[in-house]
């Protein structure tokens, strides 16, 4: 009996974890939608030599991480609702090729979300646009 008060008060310490990092401010997302996601990228080391700043000491050289906003556009081809951990799964295509990429919502590493377009479908998972190209990968617009 003792345990499972302890359970109990543990699991309601991770939902009150949870409940402070979900975001709140994220537009209603479906899918179908084509999304631009701002994603933050942490670049590589970014060596600044001290001969810029007039010192002579080549062995004194500042690292520092270069982060920078990259855009994704894309269709939304699936979507997973589970609080925290819900996750959209991002398709476009780039030289080419197909890309699909998993972004979870509620990350700190998603800055932005912005919806451009909205399209009707009758499914839930978009998978069968995996083997369409080009124009039969259209979709029909949301009015």
């Amino acid at each position: 009996m003792v345990w499972s008060k302890k359970i109990m008060k543990l699991q309601e310490i991770v939902y009150q974890i949870d409940k402070i990092q979900l975001k709140n401010d994220l537009p209603l997302i479906s899918v179908g939608d084509t999304v631009k996601i701002g994603v933050l990228i942490q670049e590589g080391k970014k060596q600044e030599d001290d001969k810029k700043k007039g010192s002579s000491k080549k062995s004194e050289q500042k690292n520092s991480l270069v982060e920078r906003i990259q855009p994704y556009e894309g269709t939304v081809i699936a979507q997973h609702k589970a609080g925290i951990h819900s996750t959209i799964t991002v398709r476009r295509i780039f030289q080419g090729v197909g890309v699909e990429r998993v972004f979870t919502i509620h990350s700190p590493f998603l800055k932005t979300i912005q919806i451009i377009q909205r399209a009707q479908v009758r499914k839930a998972k978009l998978y069968y646009l995996r083997n369409r190209v080009g124009k039969a990968t259209r979709l029909k617009r949301k009015n």
